[in-house]
């Protein structure tokens, strides 16, 4: 869920027309694994909503998933979590991993092969949060559909 604010500065909540979660092994395929199922998740949106959603959204969704799920399979021990969720507004990507190391996005520099792949996903979303847990981290990404909003994702 999101929180918004309806006018009168009360906290109203927007569910998700549909959210699905899955782990992720961390072996060779779980990318590739992951991406196929945020496909099959906007599919799924569609068909049992009517929810259009536009080209860039499916794969800039798709993008930010393999971005996510690679640093964490990169970086972090054991398994990989991740949620997917619509609204009506936007697409939600929260992934997590075990490893409490805080990433941040270094600057721009052409000459460094690698490390690019949170600056990608800062560059593509709208917006993007990292939550140190108990146990590792969450971060989680908001892709706005069109006629949505610029919103923290959770």
């Amino acid at each position: 869920m999101e929180s918004e604010t309806d006018g009168g500065g009360c906290t109203t909540l927007e569910e998700h027309l549909i959210r699905v979660g899955f782990a992720l092994g961390g072996d060779d395929g779980c990318i590739a694994d992951a991406r196929q199922r945020a496909i099959a998740f906007l599919k799924q949106a569609g068909e049992d909503y009517g929810l259009t959603v536009p080209a860039r959204a499916n794969h800039v969704t798709q993008l930010v998933v393999s971005e996510l799920v690679t640093n964490a399979y990169k970086y972090a021990p054991g398994p990989v979590l991740v949620e997917l969720g619509v609204t009506t507004r936007a697409v939600e990507v929260v992934v997590w991993d075990s490893d409490p190391t805080v990433p941040a996005a270094r600057t721009a520099d052409p000459g460094r092969i690698g490390g690019h792949g949170l600056e990608i996903v800062e560059a593509v979303t709208d917006a993007l949060s990292v939550h140190r847990e108990t146990v590792g981290k969450r971060i989680a990404a908001r892709i706005a559909l069109p006629g949505g909003s610029k919103a923290s994702p959770g």
